[in-house]
């Protein structure tokens, strides 16, 4: 697509866009009497506004029934709110219904699917991962690692980019996991990278583990709503997410996990129960004796948070609606066009470190300010961006189809341009 460095430009591309109307479904923080530029939904989804109605016909409901409304709500009964979010996650990751559920919290359910799918022997007792994943899927690797006996230096193993490279080659993980070979327990990788903006090939990861007998899970915090997921086919063998990011479902929402179909009725995988796990057929009749639920709904530990499912799903319904090829056709060109207008500031001080490669990104561009990126940063808050800065030098920055306009892209490279004189 080719495009033009003009406000006129933009404009005329926001006029033809068949998405622009789901900008006035979102809530846009103000700064100093302006609708701010957020370009932080890889962070915090910006809330609908059917947000409050779901939320109130929850309250409305628990206020009225109490206890009742578990089964006789009005509007959804508690006792299986987990299912009204299925079909809609199943589209959105590229599954089955019955390999998925919302549940818990991101890092909650990654300690659940190592449960499951890290069990170490002295022989296969390795986690490869990619080097500077987040925090807390570290911190999380290493706990299980020493949960088991395990020493992190030697059963964990990460892969870093090539020297004078900012991202990974997939050559380069395969290489690895086929380097390990029969040790490899579990290959756990992110969907796209938090500080790159990279997106992994999941499934020929997916497929190199299976070749040296190892499990594939994946954190998709940063990749669900944001790219297109094929996890069925793609053969993962788990996967979990966040939805307060691009799924715009509220502070700490809900997460959600993927188990494999193959996986629906194997008993025998260790995993940690709970009551909402059980079989619902038997669940009231409080006996001794675990039967999982069939597929993902098997690794649920306790009753649905209400409020915060109803949240998820006000959002969920605004991607049924807008239909994820047109959200991403979309995605697609804000990036593009974000990614040439940066380009054509022809400066050595900035630097795109996301992949430019088709299927290697989504719609989150990191940008490295050499030198001075913190205080460019700063100086872009001031004037009424919404980003985000992530040590040591990225400044991250991500165009949402549902609510971000290319007038949002162009006036981005305005200020930018304007800050930094250039």
């Amino acid at each position: 697509m080719d495009f033009k460095i003009t406000e006129e430009y933009a404009l005329e591309l926001d006029n033809k866009d068949p998405l622009k109307e789901y900008r006035s479904q979102f809530h846009i923080p103000v700064i100093n009497g302006k609708e701010s530029i957020y370009f932080t939904g890889n962070s915090l989804g910006l809330q609908p506004k059917t947000t409050k109605q779901y939320l109130e016909e929850e309250l409305e409901d628990w206020k009225n029934l109490g206890v009742e409304g578990h089964f006789h709500a009005k509007h959804r009964p508690w006792f299986h709110y987990h299912k009204f979010t299925k079909v809609l996650l199943a589209e959105i990751v590229g599954a089955k219904p019955i390999e998925v559920v919302s549940m818990n919290n991101l890092t909650s359910n990654l300690h659940l699917m190592m449960v499951s799918f890290y069990q170490p022997t002295n022989k296969r007792y390795k986690i490869i991962m990619e080097g500077g994943a987040f925090p807390s899927d570290q911190y999380a690797v290493e706990s299980q690692v020493k949960f088991h006996g395990l020493k992190p230096s030697e059963a964990i193993v990460e892969i870093f980019p090539r020297s004078g490279e900012d991202t990974l080659r997939t050559e380069d993980i395969i290489d690895v996991i086929k380097e390990h070979g029969g040790s490899v327990a579990l290959v756990l990788f992110s969907g796209v990278q938090y500080y790159t903006g990279q997106y992994f090939d999941i499934r020929s990861i997916t497929s190199s583990a299976h070749e040296v007998g190892a499990f594939a899970g994946f954190d998709l915090a940063h990749a669900v709503g944001n790219v297109k997921l094929d996890l069925h086919d793609s053969g993962a063998d788990f996967a979990t997410w966040c939805s307060y990011k691009y799924l715009n479902s509220g502070p700490g929402g809900v997460s959600g996990i993927f188990v494999h179909e193959r996986h629906a009725n194997n008993s025998e995988l260790p995993r940690f129960a709970g009551w909402w796990g059980h079989d619902e057929g038997q669940r009231f009749k409080m006996e001794k004796g675990f039967i999982p639920m069939e597929g993902a709904d098997g690794w649920q530990l306790s009753n649905v948070n209400v409020l915060s499912s109803a949240a998820h799903l006000a959002s969920l319904k605004i991607f049924e609606e807008a239909g994820l090829e047109a959200l991403r056709k979309k995605s697609s060109q804000l990036t593009n066009y974000l990614r040439y207008l940066l380009k054509s500031l022809n400066s050595d001080l900035i630097n795109i470190i996301t992949p430019d490669s088709e299927g290697a990104y989504g719609c989150q561009l990191s940008i490295v300010i050499k030198e001075k990126g913190k205080k460019v940063f700063d100086e872009l808050t001031k004037a009424g961006v919404i980003a985000d800065w992530r040590e040591p030098e990225v400044i991250r920055v991500a165009p949402v189809p549902l609510y971000n306009t290319f007038k949002d892209v162009y006036t981005f490279y305005s200020i930018l341009k304007k800050t930094m004189n250039l």
